[in-house]
């Protein structure tokens, strides 16, 4: 019996605590929730996790307007929800960061070895087959894509992945039409002097 007496006593003394930490708004939790958003975006949530990060804020606000309203429980649960999305928002975009840095590492390596086998091409048989127009020209988009591709490794370096995938992929594109080019007028200045042979 006095263990029953007991055990009621310590459920009441729980309930009383619940109540209490659901009379006072939840300020400590969000807090925390704001520093978790103020981390997300230090880490580039808005630009590489828009979805949880968005999440995240409107979650924040929801807890204050559940405070205004005086509903502590329903503030307490976004607050908590708020810094969950934060957290969450943080870490998908530094995997983001991290997977989009790598593909535009190995695209920067991909578009250098183009660049450096079309310029070898261009100083070899298939250049020298040539016209010496055409073959000028192919010198002068290869001295253009050079400098696209410095520009794709200071957006690199500031670390705007989205901005050099973007010149990589025009660069790439770029120097297989001029590859195409030397292709075409090598094969045809081939064909031109045999036929005069």
């Amino acid at each position: 019996m006095r263990h029953l007496t007991r055990l009621t006593g310590l459920l009441w003394l729980a309930g009383l605590v619940v109540s209490i930490s659901c009379a006072t708004p939840p300020h400590k939790e969000i807090d925390q929730a704001q520093g978790a958003i103020d981390a997300a975006k230090a880490a580039g949530a808005e630009r590489f996790a828009p979805t949880e990060y968005a999440a995240a804020i409107d979650a924040l606000k929801q807890a204050n307007d559940a405070v205004t309203g005086r509903d502590y429980r329903l503030a307490l649960n976004q607050a908590l929800e708020s810094r969950e999305q934060a957290q969450n928002a943080a870490r998908t975009a530094a995997d983001t960061r991290a997977t989009l840095r790598g593909n535009v590492e190995r695209s920067r390596a991909e578009v250098k070895a183009l660049i450096t086998q079309t310029r070898a091409r261009l100083a070899g048989p298939d250049g020298a087959r040539m016209p010496r127009r055409a073959r000028r020209a192919a010198e002068q988009r290869l001295t253009q894509l050079d400098a696209d591709l410095q520009k794709a490794d200071a957006a690199l370096r500031a670390e705007d992945y989205m901005g050099a995938e973007r010149v990589l992929t025009g660069v790439k594109e770029r120097i297989l039409g001029v590859v195409g080019t030397i292709s075409r007028a090598s094969t045809s200045q081939s064909l031109r002097t045999r036929r005069k042979a």
